[in-house]
């Protein structure tokens, strides 16, 4: 069991002499490991401003609260942004996942999805950013000006964006019309760790209240790992069951259901193809553009799935070069 934050007095001293690089993000966050004076080990957080401390702590007490396993919080100074946590080790779903083995992974995604029914069953309104028609615009800016212009080097013309702001209407329309839950918004398996109970949560801090689909979306389609489709259906429809079971409002029609995972996913896939090529040319962070190809097939396959998106569907083949081709039609 972790220990409680009222424990900091057994940890003292740290040995500053042990302490060394544990982790680090896409923003400028990074995570330390020391040995404490109990001979374990505890977590520096170095967030400096203006990295979101304030919301690590005040998501990581909605998260407890909801009954899920997250870092301990021994000592904050937000406005600095350094905390001491409890460490859960070193051990992420994406270390242990395997896209080819579907049987190893089953068992590790109904367990997060279980962990994600809880979280949102523990929603409520005017508690966190609401992930509103702005914020989802801001999101979707990203890939004519980061993804298109700057890494292709093959700004939108005047039809492009004229296609584009109706795609992203639409994208926009849909999820504002799903159900608004608590989000995590990077539920993904880099962000749960393998520890006791399992999964804990980390990398919560840009939580927000908005489309109920898409922790669900961004579990299944993930930056690192891809999985058959037949497998993701498995899991959605799981999720759908248990999620109804639980009495929150997915739609009662799995079709649709999938249909509002798919949508708000492949705003999700545009944008981190922007976010991903902006950390490279702006950030100077490159290794993350190498799995922009991943993203782009996802947004591709659903794009070229639903009538609505065709437009879309033929930008992006225009920008690729390429046909996709769905192998399931809803």
């Amino acid at each position: 069991m972790a220990p409680q934050a009222d424990d900091l007095a057994s940890l003292l001293p740290l040995d500053f002499r042990t302490l060394q690089l544990a982790s680090s993000d896409a923003g400028f966050r990074r995570y330390f490991r020391i040995r404490t004076a109990r001979g374990d080990t505890a977590i520096v957080m170095d967030a400096p401003p203006p990295e979101k401390s304030r919301e690590f702590r005040d998501v990581q007490q909605l998260l407890k609260a909801a009954g899920i396993h997250v870092p301990a919080i021994y000592a904050a100074d937000v406005d600095a942004g350094f905390m001491l946590l409890s460490d859960l080790g070193s051990t992420a779903y994406i270390d242990v996942l395997d896209g080819t083995n579907e049987d190893r992974a089953k068992p590790l995604m109904r367990d997060a999805l279980r962990t994600l029914i809880r979280w949102q069953k523990a929603s409520r309104p005017d508690i966190l950013p609401p992930y509103d028609e702005a914020l989802l615009r801001r999101e979707l800016d990203l890939f004519p000006e980061w993804y298109a212009d700057r890494h292709l080097g093959r700004p939108f013309d005047d039809t492009d964006k004229a296609m584009y702001a109706d795609t992203c209407r639409l994208l926009v329309e849909a999820a504002r019309q799903q159900p608004q839950v608590f989000v995590h918004r990077d539920f993904m398996p880099r962000n749960l760790m393998l520890s006791d109970p399992a999964p804990a949560v980390i990398d919560f801090q840009d939580a927000v209240h908005g489309p109920i689909g898409y922790d669900v979306a961004a579990l299944l389609r993930d930056a690192f790992l891809s999985w058959d489709e037949a497998f993701e259906i498995d899991c959605v429809a799981w999720y759908w069951g248990e999620a109804k079971a639980a009495g929150l409002p997915v739609n009662s029609d799995f079709a649709l259901f999938y249909r509002d995972v798919e949508w708000i996913g492949l705003q999700r896939h545009l944008k981190i193809l922007g976010l991903f090529a902006r950390l490279q040319y702006r950030d100077g962070k490159p290794r993350y553009l190498a799995d922009t190809p991943r993203f782009f097939a996802y947004a591709s396959r659903v794009a070229h799935r639903y009538r609505e998106l065709r437009p879309l569907a033929r930008l992006l083949d225009k920008y690729e070069n390429r046909n996709q081709q769905v192998g399931y039609t809803f």
